[in-house]
């Protein structure tokens, strides 16, 4: 974390300096930007667009004030490293429950009315990231997004007890009718951001509609405190027992609450939602009734409801292909089971997804036209998200004598784990990502899917770090030059270098990585765009320096080429474009189709 460049800094670093307009505390009557819900993605964009202080950014949330008990609680790897770029990552992490390992229970095959433990593997068998799959309450993660914007220039709060009620899209403006406190009010928006969930009145404004259909098959859902001899009781667990019944648990931070969720089994297509009305003694007794021989004593039950499994997805995410002014995000837009921990975690990629292109289009740096990728790219996103989990949650529900053979669900656990963890998303060539035709200078970074960081050397203090550890949620493009093997003053890292002094520091993070050791490096003979001077004092940059070391060699790791590369990353850390060194031209067209 870099700071103290303005001067001395006694207090929190976090708490960066306020944009020199104070934030209005009443809700004006005009905005650039209207967020409707304070949830995963409406918080997450609220976050993001707090860094664009120019941009006047209003959340409206009909709750009295913050959420305190909330219905999500996976945070996949990938969600962990979009924290990071919050800052927020380590002290989630401290907070939270980590899952290692995931344990598989099945009917005993020498006495089927008893359940045993047939396999414990690994949570992430292949090293996908640095970071944990971790079990947090919604709640807290909401605070931390909103802990972000609230130090952030903007110095952004949610005004809550403010209640959407309709929209009316007119040319070049939204006109949004609110309840503010109780009185009604219109608010005059250039864009709008729905983030009010599977029942959105923002969706419905727009005509937008959920389409799928229902698995008929009910869980109930709680959380409980609780007394058990059930041995794995704080590992995350998959139990199928002999009656067909079937149980995930996950254990939830703090060292004592779990989270249950119950197969209360097939709902009948008569049932017209009777079976929302499941009572929590008997979602206890049927836990009880699959877990035996073990038993469950519940002493304390914070939150509990029951659902039936669904799968819908709008067209669209937004009002209109050829000018949008209105989108939606996370469960307004699409819906699935909880089974694979996914609703959180992918509204929170939506909302960044939006809330960055909008941050650049409001303050002048792209064209409105960059807004239509929004839906063209997460809505491919949702849809496999829900053809994934309509096979997940139908293997959860289905009896283990039913399985195509006896460890069907451990080996798809171990086989899929990439797409929940969140790294199956890869976006398809558009302005914002380039065609594949150089991808062989860099295989390790796939043009489309995120950075994937790698440990590197800081040459400044030869610090191993982690190169992607750095990019911070400001909005700014990501440059990262791989050198070949020439030494720092010679080469065509040194012709590259004159030309990217051209970019804008406010747009653009420069970084320059090179193939020798960090001891080898003179920082003497380093182009000066990559030692910039910034701040009232000119001070020097030293962190954009990077070489690799005897343990840590990123051109191995992520296969880059010793003949070098540039690699391109955008704001919300997927890999954009890979280039040769002596290519700048290619990468001034590809930002030209970006930027005005």
């Amino acid at each position: 974390m870099q700071f103290h460049d303005h001067g001395y800094v006694s207090g929190d670093p976090r708490v960066e300096p306020a944009h020199r307009d104070p934030r209005p505390e009443r809700l004006p009557d005009e905005v650039d930007v209207l967020i409707v819900g304070a949830g995963p993605a409406g918080l997450a964009a609220f976050a993001q667009l707090a860094q664009f202080p120019d941009v006047t950014t209003r959340l409206i949330e009909r709750r009295p004030g913050r959420l305190e008990i909330g219905q999500a609680d996976g945070l996949q790897a990938r969600s962990i490293e979009s924290f990071q770029a919050f800052g927020f990552a380590n002290r989630l992490i401290e907070e939270a429950y980590r899952i290692y390992s995931m344990a598989f229970w099945r009917p005993d095959p020498a006495e089927p009315t008893r359940i045993t433990r047939t396999k414990l593997v690994p949570d992430d068998p292949s090293g996908i990231s640095e970071f944990p799959h971790l079990i947090l309450n919604q709640a807290r993660v909401l605070d931390y997004f909103a802990e972000f914007a609230a130090n952030s220039p903007a110095r952004a709060v949610p005004d809550y007890g403010v209640e959407f009620a309709g929209l009316e899209v007119l040319d070049g403006a939204v006109l949004v009718t609110v309840l503010d406190q109780g009185v009604e009010r219109t608010v005059r928006a250039r864009y709008v951001l729905g983030c009010d969930g599977a029942r959105s009145q923002v969706r419905e404004s727009i005509g937008r509609k959920l389409v799928g259909q229902a698995a008929l098959h009910a869980w109930g859902v709680m959380d409980v405190l609780a007394d058990t001899d059930f041995p794995d009781y704080r590992t995350k667990c998959a139990i199928q027992s002999h009656d067909g019944g079937n149980i995930l648990l996950i254990p939830r931070e703090g060292g004592y609450l779990t989270r249950f969720y119950v197969d209360l089994g097939e709902v009948a297509e008569d049932d017209d939602g009777r079976v929302r009305h499941t009572p929590l003694a008997e979602i206890v007794a049927r836990a009880n009734r699959i877990l035996g021989p073990y038993t469950l004593d519940v002493k304390n039950v914070p939150w509990w409801s029951v659902y039936e499994v669904g799968h819908r997805l709008t067209d669209a995410f937004h009002d209109d292909d050829r000018d949008p002014r209105v989108f939606i995000t996370g469960d307004a837009c699409h819906t699935h089971s909880a089974k694979a921990g996914q609703g959180m975690n992918v509204s929170i990629q939506d909302g960044w997804n939006i809330a960055w292109k909008l941050g650049h289009v409001l303050d002048g740096r792209a064209r409105p036209e960059l807004l239509r990728t929004y839906s063209a790219e997460r809505q491919v996103v949702a849809q496999n998200l829900i053809t994934f989990d309509k096979e997940w949650s139908t293997l959860m529900a289905t009896p283990a004598e039913q399985m195509p053979d006896p460890d069907y669900l451990e080996d798809f656990y171990v086989k899929t784990f990439e797409f929940p963890a969140g790294f199956m998303t890869r976006y398809e060539p558009s302005p914002l990502i380039a065609e594949d035709t150089h991808q062989e200078l860099a295989t390790g970074y796939p043009i489309g899917k995120r950075f994937r960081s790698e440990l590197v050397h800081r040459v400044s203090d030869t610090t191993p770090v982690h190169l992607g550890h750095h990019a911070r949620a400001d909005g700014r493009w990501r440059v990262y030059v791989f050198a070949d093997a020439s030494a720092p003053d010679s080469g065509p890292v040194t012709d590259l270098a004159g030309r990217l002094e051209d970019l804008n520091p406010a747009w653009f993070d420069l970084k320059v990585i090179y193939q020798q050791r960090f001891g080898e490096v003179d920082l003497r003979r380093v182009p000066g765009v990559f030692l910039p001077r910034g701040g009232p004092f000119g001070l020097t940059d030293w962190e954009r320096v990077y070489a690799t070391g005897e343990e840590h060699d990123i051109f191995d790791d992520r296969g880059i080429s010793r003949d070098g590369a540039i690699v391109v990353v955008r704001p919300d850390q997927y890999v954009a474009h890979v280039l040769p060194l002596n290519d700048f031209d290619a990468l001034s067209a590809f930002f030209a189709g970006i930027f005005v």
